[in-house]
């Protein structure tokens, strides 16, 4: 059977590892916050909802264009939708993985550090279609477009053209996340100074720069004329760049946890990276080799200064670790020998993670029961606390653009939302939703916010409907009385 495996076509193997690695995730509406949240937000967008106006986010709008075929489908068939794309998307980068890592000259490895991509994305919550899961196959074809070879020579205007492709898809892969910033401008810096090492003149480099500059904004700038044309451009780019910079950080403590666990999460492949650096190379694979590694440290280097730390910032480093582990895997007899055992531990040790996800974020049995009891009727509902999939399940109507509970629940939110996070709560409640949920009261939690909405529920005649469990939490979920009606004293700052 295993050698019968081993016959198939690369792309075929990896497909089959990512299946494995992935099976016991498909179907499950509530694998990440995150991708709960992209998926809502596209499916309000194919029903005509506009992008940082009527629902409010700090991600690029190619994200959430990502997302509208499966949104469109709807629920449960628009899950496994759009798991089937992040699928793909894992298969495509480390079937590139394995192409790069080929030509770096780390051959024997590239099926295993191929392998070990997949499977460390399950440490870092790249389970289902978090943002790098999408965006990472675009800067690994980015990369493997600009590979270094022999045979270059200056001024070839079909590997300058390959260049500016290279750095059209970084571009594209911004509009899914910003974050990419600093792998992109490490690969554009690196064909600059490849053009001008074999020999092409500054006026022609600096040409060659401004072409990939201009191609890497480009899908940015189209999107924010978009926005402009429709009359948002402002709303455009205080939700996708001053809003980031408002934004409060951390407590130290939770920002050392969260560093201490991503350094975990990248360890084996980074050590993997280390031992693959002294492996003899063929002289004309080293330029592969080292810009596998400048690539390294430029994706590093990106997750060490965005300073959140968030487990899904592991993803994009993942992809230049795995070719470079690629290489401790097959050219060094230890590592050989030591490659199913390290690729079957990791695969076990991810799959307790993913069954201890599961059973701490809950699962669609649990989201259909709690969404059945809302019921799909005409009233509005207000998440403040929980899963905004709550949304999409019930299919009910919003009273806030900030529907992402977070937005205005969390302290680190405050003053960075384009709206006040207390005015914004008595303005939901002026608008008298039908249901509200909330979770219990967490770490990171703005308290003042809590209080504001308790104080709604109780003088606005609101009464618990129940409580229903999703994972390891019990949400609570209150209904408006038929006869209910707004505290004037509360309502006071709710006019629109």
């Amino acid at each position: 059977m295993f050698d019968r495996l081993a016959r198939l076509p690369r792309w075929i193997q990896l497909l089959i590892a990512a299946l494995i690695a992935r099976a016991v995730t498909f179907g499950s509406p509530l694998l990440h916050v995150d991708e709960e949240f992209y998926f809502v937000t596209a499916q309000r967008m194919v029903a005509g909802a506009m992008p940082y106006v009527d629902i409010w986010d700090r991600k690029p709008v190619g994200l959430f264009l990502l997302y509208m075929p499966a949104a469109a489908l709807g629920v449960p068939l628009g899950i496994w939708a759009y798991q089937a794309m992040a699928l793909a998307s894992v298969t495509g980068t480390a079937t590139l993985i394995a192409r790069m890592a080929d030509k770096a000259g780390f051959g024997r490895g590239a099926l295993a550090g191929a392998i070990l991509y997949i499977l460390c994305l399950n440490f870092g919550d790249g389970q289902g279609g978090q943002a790098p899961v999408f965006y990472n196959l675009f800067v690994a074809g980015a990369f493997a477009l600009v590979l270094p070879a022999p045979e270059d020579r200056a001024g070839d205007w079909r590997r300058m053209a390959r260049g500016v492709l290279a750095l059209l898809l970084v571009g594209l892969a911004m509009q899914v996340k910003y974050t990419v910033l600093f792998e992109g401008m490490f690969l554009g810096l690196w064909l600059m100074w490849r053009e001008w090492r074999l020999g092409s003149g500054l006026a022609k480099v600096a040409a060659y720069g401004a072409a990939m500059v201009a191609a890497a904004v480009a899908p940015t700038a189209a999107a924010w004329a978009w926005f402009v044309a429709a009359g948002h451009g402002d709303a455009f780019v205080y939700a996708n760049f001053t809003s980031i910079l408002a934004r409060r950080s951390e407590p130290w403590f939770r920002l050392l946890g969260a560093a201490l666990k991503a350094a975990l999460i990248l360890a084996p492949l980074l050590i993997l990276a280390g031992f693959s650096r002294h492996t003899r190379v063929e002289g004309d694979r080293k330029p592969v080799r080292d810009l596998m590694f400048g690539w390294l440290i430029a994706a590093v280097g990106g997750f060490a200064i965005f300073g959140s730390w968030f487990n899904h910032y592991t993803l994009p480093v993942m992809v230049p670790a795995a070719i470079c582990a690629a290489g401790a895997l097959g050219s060094h007899e230890r590592g050989r020998r030591w490659a199913k055992t390290i690729v079957i531990a990791v695969f076990v040790i991810g799959q307790a993670v993913l069954i201890s996800n599961a059973w701490f974020r809950g699962n669609a049995r649990q989201l259909e029961a709690l969404a059945g009891a809302i019921g799909h009727g005409p009233g509005c509902l207000y998440v403040y606390s929980g899963t905004s999939m709550i949304y999409g399940y019930t299919g009910r109507c919003a009273v806030t653009a900030w529907i992402f509970p977070s937005h205005i629940a969390r302290e680190r939110e405050n003053g960075a939302l384009g709206t006040d996070q207390l005015e914004e709560v008595d303005r939901i409640f002026a608008r008298r939703p039908q249901f509200v949920v909330m979770r219990p009261p967490f770490i990171g939690e703005r308290i003042e916010a809590r209080d504001r909405v308790s104080a709604h529920l109780k003088a606005d005649g609101y009464r618990l409907k129940g409580r229903w469990p999703i994972g390891d939490q019990m949400l609570s979920v209150y209904e408006a009385r038929a006869s209910g009606a707004v505290s004037p004293r509360l309502a006071a700052t709710s006019s629109e």
